[in-house]
């Protein structure tokens, strides 16, 4: 087999097999086949696309690449989560431990946010301690030990996905419907996951702009893994505004561990309920949760009772992390500055763009522009209204954190267009969009 005949052949517009996706694939991760000859693939990949089975035979290669983790020794029915991101979306930390509650183990790798805000694993940083860096020996006994953990992803899964990726960023093919759901779905399989639920993120402050090219991306992922023997559920959600009110990591972590006091903003309690009703949904298959509903109604009491923050502590204490700062979060990373970014107008609330909050973000130095860039724990954004809000001129809209005053004025740079105004009343984004259900394909 010659890789020159898979780029023509890709070149025309025609299938590959599953041998010559597992021949690039095993090739490209051994260093055999260089750099420009992957790139030309991707390329025409990007331009023709790949039909179903070959979207699932490039990710099934991806995953089994490395390691494939076998959690069998942890659960016998492991369930995971995937949001493609977005501003404010710290909903990993409060969905793991309402999950963990019902007694359903977790075992979950995340990975370092790359742009807007920081990952889920540089928001668990914030904790002074808490180790993101576990051996396999570590990961499988705090899991086993406390009912959850989550660490970093091994460099050992799924490898040529990491090599893959840094070659699309650099080459113009990342977006690529089944490069993209590829890239997700085979850290997912590696895993060890046996049931996945996507969160799929659409608006201006997410990847996926329109409820079209969301619903195509979750349809797409969610037959890989059905292909796979997964079982899948995709959410469609909302992502034109902040989730939530902080943006930021400690300001995120504190907002999470209020959450699971019962004590968070409606939106990020109303959107955690879901998820976290849909993993039990998945988790009880044929056994105890199977009735979509009545799950759905015991995780929000579960939520608004507290009942999930003992989980949260026990995992964070299991990884090293001071406790003492999730008991009296004052003493979590606090920014030398506040400023309060207030209303110009009177009216209503009529767009709060997440996009140009998560740029503000960034300019705080909450976020990453390049993988080798440090993230400042402390420095974010308080977002206080919501689209659909009535507001006065002079009320305080955003509340930002900062360390100095050269981010500072840059953030506000990119939050002057951030809020548009009206003066007839607006009205509130929904959280969701539509479910996907694998058992429809």
């Amino acid at each position: 087999m010659r890789m020159i005949d898979l780029i023509e052949k890709k070149r025309d517009g025609l299938a590959l097999s599953k041998s010559e996706i597992r021949y690039f694939i095993n090739n490209y991760t051994a260093g055999e086949i260089p750099d420009y000859q992957a790139s030309a693939l991707l390329m025409a990949i990007y331009f023709n696309g790949m039909n179903r089975a070959e979207t699932v035979n490039l990710t099934l290669a991806m995953a089994e690449s490395g390691d494939m983790l076998d959690l069998s020794d942890i659960t016998e029915y492991a369930i995971d989560k995937h949001s493609s991101g977005g501003v404010g979306d710290k909903t990993t930390l409060i969905v793991l431990p309402l999950v963990a509650s019902f007694n359903v183990p977790i075992a979950k790798m995340s990975g370092r946010g790359l742009g807007f805000g920081g990952g889920t694993l540089d928001k668990l940083e914030s904790i002074s301690g808490y180790d993101v860096n576990l051996s396999e020996d570590a990961f499988r006994r705090i899991a086993r030990e406390s009912g959850m953990v989550l660490a970093g992803q091994s460099k050992s899964l799924a490898p040529a996905d990491g090599k893959l990726y840094v070659l699309r960023d650099v080459t113009g093919t990342v977006a690529s419907l089944p490069l993209i759901a590829g890239s997700i779905m085979s850290k997912k399989l590696a895993a060890g996951a046996k049931g996945i639920v996507l969160d799929v993120k659409l608006g201006c402050g997410a990847f996926m702009k329109t409820l079209e090219e969301a619903r195509a991306l979750a349809k797409t992922m969610a037959r890989i893994g059905v292909d796979a023997g997964r079982d899948m559920v995709a959410l469609l959600s909302d992502m034109n505004q902040p989730l939530g009110v902080a943006v930021g990591n400690a300001l995120e972590v504190a907002e999470a561990v209020r959450s699971l006091r019962g004590e968070g903003p409606a939106d990020i309690h109303a959107h955690c309920v879901e998820v976290a009703a849909h993993m039990l949904h998945l988790a009880g298959q044929g056994a105890r949760w199977t009735d979509l509903a009545a799950t759905r109604a015991e995780v929000d009491a579960r939520l608004r009772c507290g009942g999930a923050f003992e989980h949260f502590r026990r995992m964070v204490a299991a990884h090293g992390g001071d406790l003492a700062q999730i008991d009296d979060l004052s003493r979590l990373p606090q920014a030398n500055l506040r400023y309060t970014y207030a209303a110009r107008e009177n009216g209503h609330i009529a767009a709060l763009l997440a996009e140009k909050v998560g740029w503000a973000t960034l300019a705080l130095g909450a976020g990453r522009a390049t993988k080798e860039d440090e993230i400042d724990h402390a420095v974010g954004i308080e977002v206080h209204a919501k689209v659909g809000d009535s507001i006065a001129a002079g009320d305080a809209l955003m509340t930002v954190h900062a360390n100095d005053e050269t981010s500072l004025q840059a953030a506000l740079d990119e939050l002057r267009d951030a809020v548009h105004y009206s003066p007839a009343p607006v009205e509130k984004l929904p959280l969701f969009y539509g479910v996907i259900d694998g058992r429809d394909f």
